[in-house]
């Protein structure tokens, strides 16, 4: 996974409450298991016409807010069914942060495994980044993860809430595989030591 430590960019406004997994990637995208070329069935039903054309009207289709790398949600976004395409959808579209009052655990998690901050804040800060995010071209949000900070366009700044450990594993690039993968030396030596002490076992 990529590093993530600071992003910049235009954040969309999707201001709809329980945005559930079935939303963000619709059952028949789940054919595959390949993490690639999923962004397209990204709120497909959303965003697409029944003839497959453009919706106009659906926020990721707007001009402005076509290569947002930010959502701004409403709450418990990720909530319904478990599948990990939902984060594999978000991330081949180029979305690395959404931002919400509370997130389903399962989907939580997952983002975590795939390199997507979901940045927690306070009703009254996500109305404020709604706002923020409704201003088209405008609407610039900075993320920042080591001082884990959310800056607006006019500077204003708020404040999210993430684990230790998540956050670390944000900011050097790894999953949970790579962070046991980084600890193989001593894993390696106390196998040893017990091959050596205990070669029964």
């Amino acid at each position: 996974m990529e590093k993530f430590n600071k992003l910049s960019s235009v954040a969309a406004p999707l201001p709809i409450i329980n945005i559930d997994t079935d939303m963000i990637i619709p059952k028949d995208y789940l054919k595959t298991i390949k993490r690639s070329g999923l962004g397209k069935g990204l709120f497909a039903e959303m965003r697409y016409h029944e003839d497959g054309s453009d919706n106009a009207d659906f926020v990721l289709n707007k001009p402005a807010y076509k290569n947002a790398k930010i959502i701004v949600a409403g709450d418990n976004f990720g909530c319904g069914s478990s599948r990990e395409h939902a984060p594999w959808a978000l991330a081949d579209y180029g979305v690395k942060c959404v931002i919400s009052t509370s997130f389903a655990d399962i989907f939580y998690n997952n983002c975590f495994k795939n390199g997507i901050l979901p940045a927690i804040v306070s009703p009254e800060d996500l109305e404020k980044l709604m706002d923020d995010a409704e201003r088209g071209a405008n609407s610039v949000l900075t993320v920042d993860l080591e001082s884990q900070t959310i800056t607006g366009p006019d500077g204003g700044s708020v404040t999210f809430e993430i684990d230790a450990m998540r956050k670390h594993r944000l900011l050097e690039g790894i999953d949970d595989i790579g962070e046991t993968l980084q600890k193989a030396p001593k894993i390696d030596t106390f196998e040893d030591k017990m091959s050596s002490e205990r070669p029964w076992v």
